[in-house]
């Protein structure tokens, strides 16, 4: 039988320590020993089960951990605070000073960030690729080369890398393909296709309320208690912790993730044909006229569909920014950055969650003024939101 990862989070059970359904909340930063050796023991990481220090786990977020684990098909997972605090720990473990990252050119622009303005500092340099040409990315890896990163669909372009080429040419070379997720929850699962290491930002849809903040890596045991080390850790020492109240909060969403992504991509589907049908230049991994279509159908769990994620291009950065105002004054949703909210969120990337790209670069990589990145809601007649967004699209003359 196919792996059905929201089987795998169906199937863990987990009881509160006084029968509750859902596992009680460790609200402690710090835990007792019945023995000094047992403390010493858990410094050391000989003693499962053992509680240390929050920094360094609690039982929420090791619910929370194995939960994610199960979904992505990996041994072990750490949460974090954010999805920066899974990016950076990953990178930071990964690489030593001159060492050297290989990365999609279409990325996040916090990781972009991250990469070409601070890791520098610790002599770690980055090569930014069009990851969808294979022969690019192997011409760039060198002797000094240690990650190949990409987001399985690509911030904001919708981008598809293809993972198990990707997988290959990491393992030709002895690299670590280190691949963020977030984009794709439930619908692709890097790890069976090849990918070292898992990142999401668990504020998007895995989350799906836009009330919290949170990241997780999912890799095997060995690398998940390297992070963690107490010596040695990135997670661990660099203090990008999540709250145990927040675990609990996004183990209870994380129930619900299968039907929402269901219908995240049920009304992006509908919208993106419906733009297209417009005459809209419009981009989605569902579309046939989409570059990676064929590619994304490959690799995919079929029965969550192609995602939330599309974008359209208006022609201007005043009318993209016209029509947003004007779709959120309809209440078609939020002029907002993020995604995987239950209302339709949509935003100019260009001027926003991509704005620490410089321009020019901005332009190689064909991201345009008028481009706006859409994170379709759960509306329940879609029909209407798109009747809706015409007329808003009719009035500010982009049609």
């Amino acid at each position: 039988m196919k792996y059905k990862p929201a089987d795998k989070i169906q199937d863990l059970q987990y009881f509160g320590e006084f029968g509750g359904v859902n596992p009680s909340i460790s609200d402690s930063s710090t835990y007792t020993f019945l023995s000094a050796k047992t403390m010493f023991d858990t410094f050391e990481g000989n003693a499962e089960g053992c509680y240390l220090y929050s920094r360094h786990s609690s039982p929420s977020n090791l619910y929370l951990g194995e939960a994610l684990a199960a979904m992505e098909a990996t041994e072990s997972a750490t949460v974090t605070a954010s999805g920066m605090g899974a990016i950076t720990p990953v990178l930071m473990q990964l690489c030593n000073s001159e060492d050297h990252i290989v990365s999609s050119r279409t990325i996040y622009g916090g990781t972009y960030a991250f990469m070409k303005n601070f890791l520098p500092k610790m002599n770690i340099e980055t090569s930014f690729v069009d990851i969808t040409k294979l022969e690019a990315v192997e011409t760039a890896i060198t002797s000094k080369t240690k990650i190949l990163y990409c987001e399985t669909v690509s911030n904001p372009l919708l981008e598809i890398a293809n993972l198990p080429a990707l997988a290959d040419l990491a393992k030709k070379y002895g690299l670590k393909l280190v691949v963020d997720n977030t984009f794709s929850p439930l619908s692709i699962t890097p790890s069976q296709l090849g990918a070292d290491v898992v990142i999401h930002s668990l504020t998007k849809f895995i989350n799906g309320s836009s009330d919290t903040v949170g990241g997780v890596v999912c890799a095997s045991a060995e690398f998940i208690d390297e992070l963690r080390n107490v010596n040695d850790g990135a997670c661990m020492l660099l203090g990008s912790t999540m709250d145990s109240f927040r675990s609990a909060s996004i183990l209870k969403n994380l129930r619900t993730l299968h039907l929402r992504m269901h219908k995240h991509s049920e009304n992006a589907m509908y919208l993106a044909k419906k733009f297209e049908g417009l005459g809209l230049r419009t981009v989605y991994p569902g579309l046939s006229t989409h570059k990676g279509h064929q590619l994304f159908k490959k690799m995919m769990n079929e029965e969550y569909g192609f995602g939330g994620m599309l974008t359209i291009d208006v022609g201007s950065l005043d009318k993209a920014n016209t029509l947003m105002e004007l779709m959120q004054e309809r209440n078609l949703g939020y002029l907002a950055v993020s995604l995987g909210f239950y209302k339709t969120l949509f935003s100019a990337p260009g001027t926003s969650t991509s704005s620490e790209i410089p321009e020019n670069e901005q332009e190689e990589m064909g991201l345009s003024d008028g481009l706006i990145r859409f994170s379709i809601g759960l509306d329940n007649h879609i029909d209407r939101t798109f009747q809706i967004m015409k007329s808003c699209m009719e009035e500010v003359e982009v049609l």
